[in-house]
């Protein structure tokens, strides 16, 4: 798998870098050692940080004047990095999904980071260009229904859109028959060393939970692609 930024995103962007986790799994309804998880790490989480503090988290600050550079109201259309996060410090419980989503949904509160979870087996082709949405570009959001992306950052494969920032698409969205995962961690705030540290966050979930090896790690920027072993 090739991930690639466009030079609509490289000019508005620059600082863009991203890690990708590709990785045989299986997924489950629940897993109660991983909520277990989940909730103990709320539990702190809670004691740290407040609605207003996050919004200092430079890894949401970073997506949000992303979206403002791509023409794009972040309070608007919320990036789901920042959504989760305050969902959780608002007192609100988070969904039980799939095991799969929900180690995402823990990666992404730990680090702020807004992350793509993909059916690998349901993208069309071996390369994934993140460019920006267009006006009247077609896009079912996971739950959502039609989502006006216009202004987004947005993962395209041969087909079209299939993850933004805020949603998900339909069409490549995890489900209890995925085997392999595509999980993307989007960073908006030059630090690398802090997507790959979440990256790695997720393959070791993945080990634990997901009955996975980990799989490989793919570190992308506005100026290379790199395969971490």
């Amino acid at each position: 798998m090739r991930i690639i930024i466009g030079e609509d995103i490289r000019q508005r962007c620059p600082e863009m870098t991203g890690a990708a986790v590709l990785a045989s799994v299986r997924n489950t309804e629940t897993n109660e050692a991983l909520w277990t998880e989940i909730d103990h790490f709320i539990e702190d989480y809670r004691l740290r940080y407040t609605p207003d503090s996050i919004k200092l988290m430079p890894s949401i600050e970073a997506t949000r004047e992303a979206y403002k550079r791509c023409g794009k109201d972040p309070s608007r259309y919320r990036p789901s990095g920042e959504a989760l996060v305050r969902r959780t410090l608002k007192g609100h419980d988070l969904y039980h999904v799939s095991t799969l989503v929900d180690l995402i949904n823990l990666a992404s509160i730990r680090y702020g980071y807004s992350i793509g979870g993909f059916d690998a087996d349901k993208i069309h082709g071996e390369c994934l260009t993140l460019g920006i949405g267009r006006e009247g570009e077609p896009y079912e959001g996971i739950g959502r229904g039609p989502l006006n992306i216009q202004g987004l950052p947005v993962y395209r494969d041969e087909e079209g859109g299939i993850g933004t920032p805020t949603s998900d698409h339909e069409r490549t969205k995890l489900s209890l028959q995925t085997t392999r995962l595509l999980a993307i961690v989007n960073g908006y705030d030059g630090n690398r060393a802090e997507t790959l540290a979440c990256a790695q966050f997720i393959q070791e979930l993945l080990s634990r939970y997901a009955e996975s090896d980990g799989g490989e790690i793919i570190l992308f920027s506005a100026n290379d692609s790199t395969l971490v072993p």
